[in-house]
Parts: structure tokens; C-alpha cells; sequence
């Protein structure tokens, strides 16, 4: 079934419709919730209250992009968390990663897997370190892959502004990065050769 003809249907109170519509974006809105918290448990929270605030608000939902609608929605529900969170800390963030595991990593030789870990914890602690507003940015534009625009959309701000916290907080993440020395594995460096 078409997208518009899914919402449409969710909007007359059809929630297969609107179930539909969570397979079509859980993926996509669960990333954005675990890169802006750096959670498994509060990613899944954002998620779930994201889709809950989704379907109570369908019928104000006025067309455009429904996957920028949802990526607004679980934002402002990220960000909601992360206030709390600054109020009331809870767990480390190294606690999360040591009992994860991506999926992807089934394949591949330990020494690999382990470097891949350990490159997702360097990462994630480095967007932990940005201001909410531009991890929020960089998640909408460097993971999702979307444009100025549709960021300035999600976040409800102007083009200028988007710009501007993309740039500083990739110029903060890529000075975090470069502290933390070599991270790619092996095969994926660049071959220097030394001439003697």
C-alpha cells in the first residue's frame, strides 16, 4: 500500500494502517533516538512514545514529508530525554556498549569485530560530547542523510542556523576524533609508502 493512502487510512483511525506505517519507519526513527541518547533502552523509549505521540497527532499531520514529521517528533522526544537525563544521571554509556552487539558484526574475524566496536563506542561518545542541538543536526544530516532543508524542518529553525551547528559540530567531533589517534582497522588505512 502507497504511503498516502496509509495515512489516510490512519487518519480515519485505521491502526493497521498506522502499524503499517511504524514497520515502514521504526528503523530509521529508532537511529536517529539511539544516536541523539546514546541508549538502547532510552532509544527504544524515545521510539515508542515517538510513534504513540504520532498516532494521537495523525490528523494534525498537514502533508509534506511523514518521515520529517516522525523525525521531528522522536527529536523533540530525544531531546525531552536527554533533559531529564541532565537532571537525574543514570548509567554510563560504556555500560550499553559492552553488553550490545550490531548485528552486522556476525561475519566478520574478532580482531575486526573488535575494531568496530571500538570505533561505534569512539563515535558515539564523541556526539555525546556535542550540545544536544547540533548532535540532533549531525544525526538528521551525517546518518539520515537528510538536506539543510529537511533538518531546518525536523528542528523547526532557519537554514542559517542548521548550517551553523552542522559546522561546529563536526569541527568539535572531528577534533574529538583526531585526539583519539588511529581508528580505522587495517585494511580500510591508507597505504603510505616511506621511501628510505
Amino acid at each position: 500500500m502507497e504511503e498516502a493512502t496509509l495515512i489516510a487510512a490512519a487518519r480515519q483511525g485505521d491502526t493497521q494502517a498506522f502499524d503499517q506505517l511504524v514497520r515502514l519507519y521504526q528503523s530509521a526513527i529508532y537511529n536517529v533516538a539511539y544516536r541523539i541518547l546514546g541508549d538502547e533502552e532510552a532509544a527504544s523509549d524515545a521510539t515508542q512514545d515517538a510513534f504513540l505521540s504520532a498516532y494521537k497527532a495523525i490528523g494534525k499531520f498537514r502533508g509534506g514529508s511523514f518521515k520529517g514529521w516522525l523525525l521531528r517528533i522522536v527529536t523533540n522526544t530525544s531531546y525531552d530525554q536527554l533533559r531529564r537525563k541532565k537532571r537525574q544521571p543514570t548509567s554510563s554509556l560504556e555500560a550499553v556498549y559492552l553488553d550490545s552487539a550490531p548485528p552486522w558484526a556476525e561475519n566478520e574475524e574478532p580482531e575486526e569485530y573488535a575494531l568496530h566496536q571500538e570505533l561505534g563506542r569512539i563515535i558515539q561518545r564523541g556526539l555525546s560530547t556535542l550540545p544536544p542541538e547540533q548532535r540532533i543536526a549531525l544525526v538528521l544530516s551525517d546518518i539520515q542523510g537528510l538536506n539543510y532543508q529537511e533538518i531546518a524542518e525536523v528542528m523547526d529553525t532557519g537554514l542559517g542556523t542548521v548550517k551553523s551547528r552542522l559546522s561546529r559540530g563536526r569541527a568539535t567531533l572531528r577534533d574529538y576524533l583526531l585526539a583519539q589517534g588511529e581508528l580505522l582497522p587495517p585494511r580500510y588505512r591508507l597505504k603510505v609508502e616511506r621511501h628510505v
